[in-house]
């Protein structure tokens, strides 16, 4: 269990920059000629919305990001990011430009002065992507089976990248990744005693006992590790029979990137898709079924995506229940997952792996046939 004394420094390592002094860092660190600052939502990093004035050649909008003091520490982690950023946008993914700073890195350590000691955050800017969240509208089987496709895209072609720092995306205690489910354990205080808690601790068990023995059968990659549906965005054009139809036009959050595999990157995308889906168990399926458009997988893999994707929103509901505590002029923030979240893993564990599992299979298995159901 985690003791306030823990909590308290947690909360102090997010970054509290205001918005006059993230305008001053966009100048002063980029040569920005800044005409507009504006918050926007983030984790336990802080981000904002910086508007330039009009230039010639180039764009207007971006986002200076600044993480907080833990990552802030891990350099080479963010600049492994930066530079994958970069690579995915010159292989035709959509990702935001990573923009120089003066001095020519892609990011700037910055020191502060709090009063009681000085902090130091590391400053990144990335061109603003345009384009609506899909958690803004009725996610379509055919959209579904494209987000599928992208996200084993996205993992295929990270096998040609290399760097020579990669090796930070090991992140061995990362909670986000999905190997360490088991670290939930110390966060589960946070729910009390009920129904939630008792289904997270029998996943946790269930992953120790299912999962965890067969990690060293399932293929490595590099994850993004986190294609939710606010951090994957769209755009419409209307088809020939005049109804919109939305294609994907940004992929943003590079954060969480680390070493996992192909099934992991699945069933993080399986969960995020069904948060805000009024058929939340047939999401799965048309998911699978892009993914396995590019990458098929193994039995074992197969075998464990249903607990690989409970595990996710075991991760993610008790993460965010924990971010409240440290944060909770942030709650609806940290909430959107938990306002459907809960009422989905209770039917995922009530309907059970078989009956979930042929619902998926059966989906996926129509695209082959060309009737997708």
């Amino acid at each position: 269990m985690s003791s306030g004394n823990d909590q308290q420094s947690e909360a102090l390592s997010k970054p509290t920059f205001s918005e006059e002094q993230a305008s001053a860092l966009a100048e002063s660190v980029f040569g920005l000629k800044v005409s507009k600052v504006q918050p926007l939502p983030s984790y336990d990093d802080q981000n904002f919305h910086v508007y330039v004035s009009k230039t010639k050649n180039g764009p207007t909008e971006y986002v200076l990001k600044i993480s907080n003091t833990k990552a802030s520490k891990n350099p080479d982690l963010i600049e492994v990011q930066n530079h994958i950023i970069m690579f995915l946008k010159a292989a035709g993914f959509p990702t935001s430009s990573v923009c120089r700073t003066k001095g020519d890195n892609t990011a700037s350590l910055v020191s502060i002065d709090s009063g009681s000691e000085i902090k130091s955050y590391l400053v990144r800017l990335l061109t603003y992507l345009p384009g609506r969240p899909i958690a803004e509208i009725p996610i379509s089987p055919q959209l579904l089976y494209e987000i599928g496709k992208l996200a084993a895209k996205l993992d295929k072609t990270l096998q040609k990248f290399h760097h020579p720092k990669l090796s930070s995306l090991h992140r061995k205690n990362f909670i986000w990744n999905l190997k360490n489910v088991p670290l939930l354990e110390k966060y589960l205080y946070v729910l009390g005693q009920n129904r939630n808690r008792e289904i997270v601790e029998h996943v946790i068990h269930l992953f120790k006992e299912e999962v965890k023995p067969k990690l060293s059968h399932f293929r490595e990659c590099i994850n993004h590790g986190d294609l939710n549906d606010h951090n994957i965005l769209i755009e419409s054009s209307k088809s020939a029979s005049g109804n919109a139809e939305y294609q994907v036009s940004g992929i943003l959050d590079f954060d969480d990137m680390s070493y996992g595999y192909y099934v992991f990157e699945l069933a993080i995308t399986i969960m995020y898709m069904m948060i805000e889906s009024k058929n939340p168990i047939q999401v799965g399926g048309h998911v699978l079924a892009g993914f396995e458009s590019i990458t098929p997988l193994t039995a074992i893999e197969k075998g464990a995506l249903f607990l690989l994707v409970c595990s996710r929103f075991c991760q993610s509901l008790v993460m965010a229940a924990y971010s409240c505590q440290l944060y909770p002029e942030n709650k609806d923030y940290f909430m959107v997952t938990a306002k459907t979240g809960w009422k989905h893993l209770q039917q995922m564990f009530d309907m059970g792996q078989k009956a979930v599992e042929e619902i998926w299979f059966e989906t996926a298995k129509s695209y082959e046939s060309g009737i997708s159901m």
